[in-house]
């Protein structure tokens, strides 16, 4: 069978740096497709299969963050990594709320860049992956592994890449308590180069889509001084 071939969409209004990390994906096999404006970005999204968006958060016209926003809600698995020339903690925890999986500071190394493509693809994969167990239940919520579909009394919630891989890893974890560290390593790979903030945001998105209360979850639960796990059923019998 023939390898897939993944497709990169690059949003950044500088043409310099769009065809700088042109040139480097490209020399690692992949087909990139470009995008000067945040609209045209999200019509070539509408228009081409896109596997990851490389995506700049000051663009003319709408900017990373909505363009982010509008790519989530549309195509719930696509891979999003956001560059900003920023690198204050509210610009990358912005990012993060608007659901992109991971982001990367102007200036970078594009070895960097292409290994934090590479580490999200494998996530996507990952995610996608099958086992022998088609369906895991666990009380209210189900993940169809076939369909990389999850679902809460039997409603879909959709989850990105990122958040998927988390809740499953917890549902056939229950009761383990995860460090933050563990979490990056199996979500995000041993090459992701960030902080553990972006577990934190991405618990906090998590929280939001499948507690009854976010603010007092029963689900996720955080272990201080540790990280996370997911709440043991049998233990509450």
């Amino acid at each position: 069978m023939e390898e897939k071939k993944y497709t990169i969409l690059v949003v950044e209004d500088e043409d310099s740096i769009r065809k700088f990390i042109k040139i480097n994906l490209e020399r690692q096999g992949y087909c990139v497709i470009e995008a000067p404006t945040g609209e045209e970005g999200i019509q070539n999204a509408r228009n081409e299969e896109i596997d990851v968006v490389v995506l700049d958060i000051m663009l003319p016209g709408i900017d990373g963050y909505e363009v982010c926003k509008i790519l989530r809600k549309e195509f719930p698995t696509i891979g999003i990594i956001m560059l900003t020339a920023k690198s204050q903690d509210i610009d990358k925890i912005t990012g993060l709320e608007y659901g992109t999986d991971d982001y990367m500071v102007k200036p970078f190394n594009p070895t960097e860049l292409v290994l934090r493509v590479k580490s999200l693809l494998r996530r996507i994969a990952l995610a996608s992956a099958t086992n022998d167990e088609e369906l895991i239940i666990d009380g209210p919520f189900k993940i169809d592994t076939y369909s990389r579909i999850f679902y809460k009394n039997e409603i879909e919630i959709e989850l990105t890449p990122t958040e998927y891989s988390i809740i499953k890893i917890f549902i056939e974890n229950p009761g383990k308590a995860f460090k933050r560290d563990e979490i990056l390593n199996w979500v995000w790979g041993y090459d992701f180069f960030g902080d553990s903030k972006i577990v934190d945001v991405n618990i906090r998105r998590l929280r939001a889509k499948i507690e009854d209360d976010p603010g007092n979850p029963q689900y996720v639960e955080t272990v201080w001084g540790v990280g996370y796990r997911w709440r043991n059923r049998e233990d509450e019998n």
